[in-house]
């Protein structure tokens, strides 16, 4: 993968999200500003696919930078494609936990036990609706879950060729 692939990690306030979430591949996390980490959220991840094995080294990287050495990601196994059970990522083993939970995050574990969680806005969301979306996320002291995020911003969870999902 090359430099140009690694998700952006972004350290800007909400307000700024709308202008640092150009394309797929973006990650914003809020980390300096709230240290109590009371929000449902910590912040949230655009990936460009659901092919885990592309997308996910490019995050644990960026994420790597700054939080330290990722040990573990947890992930809803019915939302990627061909889900290993672990994968070496920058010369580290990165153990992956399936549950077929439907929450539309991701949790990443530093260390032995301090979790992250991440939103996860679909690949075929629009520009619009993931900046929302993940300017929602990263609100300090939020409270609304993944899945109402997705509602409220019209981001949506199907493929856009389900017929059953508005487009």
């Amino acid at each position: 993968m090359s430099e140009s692939d690694a998700p952006r990690v972004t350290r800007l306030l909400p307000d700024a999200v709308h202008q640092a979430v150009p394309r797929p591949g973006t990650a914003v996390v809020r980390l300096e500003t709230t240290h109590d980490r009371q929000g449902a959220l910590d912040g949230a991840w655009w990936p460009r696919s659901r092919d885990i094995a592309s997308e996910l080294p490019g995050l644990v990287t960026a994420l790597s930078e700054y939080l330290g050495p990722i040990t573990r990601v947890g992930l809803d196994g019915d939302a990627w494609d061909g889900l290993p059970t672990r994968m070496t990522i920058g010369g580290r083993i990165v153990h992956i936990d399936s549950f077929p939970v439907g929450d539309d995050t991701i949790l990443v574990t530093r260390g032995d036990k301090d979790l992250f969680s991440l939103l996860v806005v679909p690949p075929h969301a629009t520009r619009d609706a993931a900046r929302a979306a993940m300017a929602a996320a990263v609100r300090a002291g939020g409270q609304t879950t993944a899945e109402q995020i997705l509602i409220d911003t019209g981001t949506g969870r199907a493929d856009p060729g389900d017929p059953g999902q508005p487009t």
